[in-house]
């Protein structure tokens, strides 16, 4: 398993040792530690859609402290939250479990089309907080998509220069997509292809439909015969357009929804070549047990202990 971790960080030939290391440090952690899987808990909604959607269903999630050990316990990779959230638990959980820190964030009380998140957190926080990664969300499609663009890319180069890992959310939205185009498997390839062309070391993006969006795009797809009927062949498809899988690439876990439904989701990853999922509201809005239980078969199937 070993082996597998050096490959990957292989991939990263132009940075520096501390940015190598910290990549591994997310890939040797928790229970997947060693496959090349991660399964990630990020906590940012309740910035982004308000805390009583986020936490009143389980409200021990108003609780910052609350996520730092539902990670530890249930042996997540990492821990992924805003500013205040990581500084609430930084020192407590110092050194248990591999923290990033999301430097933008968006709020839906002006929940305009063509999203610009702020910039909330720097990396000066990250290295304060002792994080081994930052993250920052970028909305292709968006009209502002070129101001976010210029941020990651100066976020990115500091926090490379400072031996730090950088994580990017590529979720595409904006008014010249369609609500069904946001999540098309053209359109979420091109997002990850973008991200990875930023210098992101780990992509995020949502699971893909087989829906096509653009006009051009659908051309080549259907001349080239891309395989998209399955979710494993598009998700094999996103990794492909992702640095033909020289590049980590998760999948959002996205609302709470049946766990057989989530689990089928997580074995057309894990079939389709995808390095695992970031898994928040599915996670944290149920009781702790069923939390855990919930995560430890999601990674039994990443780690091939489960079909």
């Amino acid at each position: 398993m070993a082996d597998r971790v050096q490959e990957i960080l292989s991939w990263y030939s132009s940075d520096n040792a501390g940015t190598r290391t910290n990549i591994a440090r997310l890939l040797r952690h928790g229970k997947l530690a060693g496959t090349g899987k991660l399964v990630i808990l990020p906590v940012d909604q309740g910035f982004e859609h308000g805390p009583a959607r986020s936490f009143a269903s389980n409200p021990g999630g108003y609780n910052p402290l609350y996520h730092f050990q539902l990670a530890i316990d249930a042996g997540c990779n990492a821990y992924a939250a805003p500013l205040g959230f990581l500084e609430a638990g930084a020192a407590e959980f110092a050194g248990r479990i591999p923290l990033i820190l999301k430097l933008n964030n968006h709020d839906v009380l002006h929940d305009e089309k063509d999203p610009l998140p702020s910039v909330t957190g720097s990396v000066k926080d990250a290295l304060r907080l002792g994080c081994s990664a930052v993250g920052f969300t970028i909305y292709p499609g968006s009209s502002h998509c070129n101001a976010m663009y210029e941020q990651l890319r100066a976020i990115a180069e500091d926090a490379k220069d400072c031996g730090l890992a950088v994580v990017v959310w590529s979720y595409p939205r904006g008014s010249v997509l369609s609500k069904e185009g946001e999540t098309a498997i053209d359109v979420v390839a091109y997002a990850a292809q973008i991200a990875a062309q930023l210098g992101a070391h780990v992509i995020k993006v949502k699971l893909p439909t087989a829906h096509l969006e653009q006009a051009a795009a659908k051309k080549v797809y259907e001349s080239a015969k891309i395989p998209i009927t399955t979710l494993a062949e598009r998700v094999k498809h996103v990794v492909q357009s992702s640095f033909d899988g020289r590049r980590i690439v998760i999948f959002s876990g996205g609302a709470k929804s049946e766990d057989d439904h989530v689990f089928e989701e997580a074995r057309a990853i894990r079939d389709g070549g995808g390095f695992g999922s970031i898994i928040g509201r599915n996670s944290f809005q149920r009781p702790k047990a069923e939390a855990m239980k919930f995560l430890h078969t999601i990674m039994g199937i990443y780690s091939g202990e489960m079909q």
